[in-house]
């Protein structure tokens, strides 16, 4: 009988040269395969790291997931927290650990709430999202984009009337 294989979990700390590029590289593949419509550059995604939590998820070596933690900022109260996973690595519980790693972490950062952005072409996440309590609120185009983000709440954290 093998061995289950385990995930394992790095946050990237910019300040770290040495680490940086490598999980740097990861986190960007893997967003810019599940978010084609907004490729980020390598200098967008450093940018990021310094702003945000940003987590890859590894399989036996393999670069299987990213996540993003935002903290709330002017236009948002609430943290956001955005879970990644390749095709070929869904439904085998790798969403939900990110998610939920993710999640405590956000928790720490807002009492205004949770969201979650998920390209509307993404049928997978939107699935995810709404199995986890999350409501849409809105969808929004960026310039020059003709497939829509879904901007979702955790339900029992929407504000009063957003229900």
């Amino acid at each position: 009988m093998s061995e289950p294989h385990e995930l394992r979990i790095e946050t990237i700390d910019p300040a770290d040269p040495a680490a940086a590029p490598a999980l740097l590289a990861d986190w960007r593949l893997i967003h810019n395969t599940i978010i084609p419509t907004a490729p980020l550059s390598e200098a967008d995604v450093r940018e990021r790291a310094g702003r945000n939590r940003l987590d890859v998820a590894y399989l036996d070596g393999e670069a299987v997931g990213c996540s993003t933690v935002r903290p709330p900022d002017d236009e948002t109260p609430a943290a956001t927290v955005i879970s990644r996973i390749m095709p070929s690595h869904r439904r085998r519980g790798f969403g939900t650990t990110l998610y939920e790693r993710g999640l405590a972490h956000a928790r720490t950062l807002s009492d205004a709430g949770v969201e979650t952005v998920v390209l509307a072409t993404n049928e997978d996440g939107l699935a995810f999202a709404l199995a986890r309590g999350f409501v849409e609120t809105e969808r929004y185009l960026l310039p020059g984009d003709t497939v829509p983000f879904v901007s979702l709440r955790l339900a029992d954290e929407a504000p009063a009337g957003k229900a």
